[in-house]
C-alpha cells in the first residue's frame, strides 16, 4: 500500500502529495478546482498577467473549490535586448505569416508593457492564498517575507543543486527539483551557469543530499511507477504536467491535444523559438523554420510578446505546425478526459504497484 501522508502533504493540507504542474496557456481555473476537489494540489499560474486578470483566475477557482490550491509566479526581469534583433524577427515572421496565411501584426517595441510579480503580492495576500510557488527565479526579499508573514507556503523551482540551494537560503518551504525530461519552459534561473541539462531520476536524489527542505520531483512523471520511483529517491511529492494537457479542462487545441499522445519520446525538443526561453515541446513547423534561420532570438519575455499574435491565430484556427505544443518526454498516454479522473487514476496507478 502506497503511504502518501508526509510532512509536505501536511503543509500543503493536502490527502496526496501530486501537484498539477501550473502551464500558462493550458490550466484552467477548472482544472486546479477538479484536481483540489479529488485531494491534490492544484497549480493556476498567473506568472505576467495583468492584477485585474490575477484576481479575476483566483475569485474563479475560489468558486469552483473551497479546498486549497497553489499560485504560480514569474520572478523573471525585463533583461536589456537587441531592438535590431527584435526587429529583423518581426520582420522574419512577418513574411512566414504571409506565406502561411497566418496574419501577422507588427508590435511597436515601446508599447510592450510587462507586469511584474510584485504587482500580484497583494492580491495573493488579500485572497488568502495558502500556497505561492515560483518560476524563473526567486522573489526579492520584501515579497518573500510579506508572503511568510501571512503564514504562505513558499515553493520554489530548481534545475540544478546550486538552484536548490538558493531557492532553500531564500526561506522557501520546498522545492520542486525540474528534470530535463519536463514540458513546458525549463526553471532555470542561474545566468552564469550553462543550462542545466540533468535528468529528474538523478537530479531528485542529488538535491535532496543538499537541502533540507522538502524536494517536489517533476519531469517524466506519468504513471504510477514513476511516482513511486520518484518517492523511493528521496521526493516527498511529484509535479505533473504534461498528463493533463488532453484533458477535457486544457486550453490546448484539438490538433495539440490529438498530437501529444501520438508523440514519439524523440518528438520533443528546448526551443527558444516560440517565447526567447528555452522550453520543451513537440517538434513543428514554426520552431523548425525559427532555428534554420540563423536569426538571433530576442530573450524572454520580448520574442513571446512578438510571436503571442502570430500563435493566437494559429490557435485559433486549430493549426497546431504553428504554435507552441509544451509536452514532457513522457506524453505518450495523455488522455482527452476529466482531469479528476485523471488524477484518480494516477493514484490508483501508484497505489495499485
Amino acid at each position: 500500500m502506497m503511504e502518501w501522508k508526509n510532512e509536505l502533504s501536511a503543509l500543503l493540507n493536502i490527502d496526496y502529495p501530486i501537484i498539477q504542474a501550473p502551464m500558462l496557456g493550458i490550466t484552467t481555473p477548472e482544472m486546479v478546482a477538479a484536481v483540489a476537489e479529488k485531494g491534490g494540489l492544484g497549480s493556476l499560474p498567473v506568472g505576467g498577467l495583468s492584477p485585474d486578470r490575477t484576481r479575476e483566475l483566483i475569485r474563479k477557482t475560489k468558486s469552483l473549490t473551497a479546498k486549497p490550491f497553489a499560485v504560480n509566479l514569474f520572478t523573471n526581469g525585463v533583461p536589456d535586448y537587441s531592438r535590431a534583433d527584435a526587429e529583423a524577427m518581426q520582420d522574419f515572421l512577418e513574411a512566414f505569416s504571409k506565406e502561411n496565411q497566418l496574419g501577422f501584426e507588427r508590435l511597436s517595441l515601446d508599447a510592450l508593457r510587462f507586469y511584474s510579480y510584485k504587482e500580484q503580492i497583494d492580491i495573493l495576500i488579500a485572497e488568502a492564498i495558502p500556497v505561492v510557488s515560483f518560476t524563473f527565479g526567486i522573489p526579492d526579499a520584501e515579497s518573500m517575507t510579506a508572503l511568510k508573514q501571512k503564514g504562505i507556503v513558499l515553493v520554489g523551482t530548481a534545475t540544478s543543486v546550486q538552484e536548490a540551494v538558493l531557492v532553500e537560503k531564500a526561506g522557501a518551504d520546498a522545492v520542486v527539483a525540474q528534470g530535463i525530461e519536463a514540458g513546458g519552459h525549463r526553471g532555470s534561473f542561474l545566468d552564469d551557469e550553462p543550462l542545466p541539462m540533468v535528468g529528474t531520476f538523478v537530479l531528485v536524489p542529488e538535491i535532496v543530499a543538499h537541502v533540507k527542505i522538502p524536494v517536489i520531483a517533476a519531469g517524466g512523471i506519468r504513471g504510477g511507477s514513476t511516482i513511486r520511483a520518484a518517492f523511493q529517491l528521496g521526493a516527498k511529492a511529484v509535479q505533473i504536467g504534461t498528463a493533463f494537457i488532453a484533458s477535457q479542462e486544457s486550453l490546448a487545441i484539438a490538433s495539440y491535444k490529438t498530437a501529444l499522445p501520438k508523440a514519439q519520446v524523440t518528438d520533443s525538443a528546448l526551443t527558444r523559438a516560440f517565447s526567447g526561453r528555452w522550453a520543451r515541446g513537440i517538434r513543428n513547423q514554426f520552431m523548425d523554420t525559427v532555428e534554420a534561420s540563423g536569426l538571433k532570438i530576442p530573450p524572454y519575455p520580448i520574442q513571446n510578446s512578438i510571436t503571442a499574435g502570430l500563435r493566437a491565430k494559429a490557435q485559433q484556427a486549430d493549426r497546431k505546425e504553428f504554435t507552441n505544443m509544451w509536452a514532457g518526454q513522457a506524453s505518450a498516454g495523455a488522455e482527452n478526459r476529466s482531469s479528476a479522473d485523471i488524477f484518480l487514476q494516477l493514484v490508483a496507478q501508484a497505489e495499485g504497484l
